[in-house]
């Protein structure tokens, strides 16, 4: 019967996971050079204007990145991708529903620039798209 202790022992809370979603090792930020520049002096990241204005900064995973950098930095020059240790950003990390439905990434805190793995150039190519460097770890 629905709700009795005969029920609650054939059906365990432990036989039932909580859905969480994967935790990726690397996820990316893409930003304009002279902004994170200003992050490095400053000693932390706290957002592109796009990221202060919604409460948290947008990253990606890196199946993500293309889509993202197509979709909201179409034609810019001067920008960085930066690849971002999860693992150091704690509870402040969600992965939230966006675009298509996909889980991505949201720091709800300054990004610390210890969890910083590397940076490299985004360059612009002819058609207005970006040539993605290799972005393994």
């Amino acid at each position: 019967m629905k709700g009795s202790p005969a029920a609650a022992s054939r059906f365990p809370a432990a036989a039932f996971p909580v859905y969480r979603p994967a935790m990726h090792a690397i996820i990316y930020k893409i930003c304009p050079e002279t902004l994170w520049r200003d992050a490095e002096a400053a000693g932390r990241f706290d957002g592109a204007p796009i990221d202060r204005a919604d409460g948290f900064i947008h990253f990606s995973t890196a199946s993500q990145t293309v889509e993202t950098a197509a979709k909201h930095f179409l034609g810019q020059d001067g920008l960085l991708i930066i690849a971002v240790d999860a693992a150091k950003l704690g509870d402040a990390l969600k992965y939230e529903v966006s675009r298509g439905g996909a889980l991505f990434p949201h720091l709800y805190a300054p990004l610390p620039l210890d969890a910083v793995k590397w940076m490299k150039p985004l360059p612009l190519v002819a058609d207005g798209r970006h040539l993605f460097p290799a972005m393994d770890a």
